[in-house]
């Protein structure tokens, strides 16, 4: 006979992250169908007669997301869990194309454009990372928006980890700076300043999905 299991998933914050869980469920031998939603974030797992409602709380953990009451089964927090490093790179990844689309298009603009602005190294950086800060939010919100709506998409989208934010914008300018000795775009630069961009938050990401069940995005 079916049987329905309910799960109350955490650390989910787009519809990457309910794919993640969805296969991860869907892979449990006996599971038959296995429905996903972020708000709430929920899953509905139909499975046969066999399939014990701990190895679906093992399945979900070991993707790199919570359940809410549950703790790893891990004897306390440690660095080798490949699936939330997986995990977590795909987060790093969405914040660094949402940071470096208002970081570098800052850059560009007063490096081509307002050329005779007037402005500091130091002022053009801080405006970069703050553009990105929010070109970030707005590339989240869209994606979230197309499962939960405008309003509770930024809502969630606003609740991203800033210290990954921050720390991902601050090392590339700093990178930048090191590299070009100014605020400026280089086609040599770009790369190193993305691969900065993504390693620098990365553990930092990783200790909060692991410990936290929270994704950085």
């Amino acid at each position: 006979m079916a049987e329905v299991v309910n799960l109350a998933v955490t650390g989910m914050t787009c519809m990457g992250c309910a794919g993640s869980v969805k296969t991860a469920l869907e892979e449990v031998d006996g599971v038959e169908t296995a429905e996903v939603t972020i708000d709430p974030g929920k899953a509905v797992v139909t499975t046969g007669a066999d399939v014990s409602r701990a190895i679906l709380i093992s399945a979900v953990m070991a993707s790199g997301y919570g359940i809410e009451g549950e703790t790893s089964s891990d004897s306390g927090f440690n660095w080798g869990d490949g699936a939330v490093w997986k995990q977590s790179a795909h987060n790093t990844k969405w914040c660094l194309i949402g940071c470096s689309i208002g970081d570098f298009g800052t850059i560009a603009a007063f490096q081509f454009i307002f050329t005779d602005s007037g402005w500091s190294t130091m002022s053009i950086m801080i405006l970069a990372i703050i553009n990105g800060l929010l070109t970030s939010i707005a590339l989240e919100t869209a994606i979230l928006s197309k499962q939960m709506g405008l309003f509770e998409g930024f809502k969630v989208a606003i609740g991203m980890s800033f210290i990954s934010m921050v720390t991902m914008e601050s090392a590339m300018n700093i990178t930048d700076y090191l590299m070009t000795g100014g605020a400026m775009l280089a086609w040599w630069g770009i790369p190193i300043m993305l691969f900065v961009g993504f390693i620098t938050p990365w553990p930092y990401n990783y200790w909060r999905l692991k410990k936290f069940g929270q994704a950085c995005h």
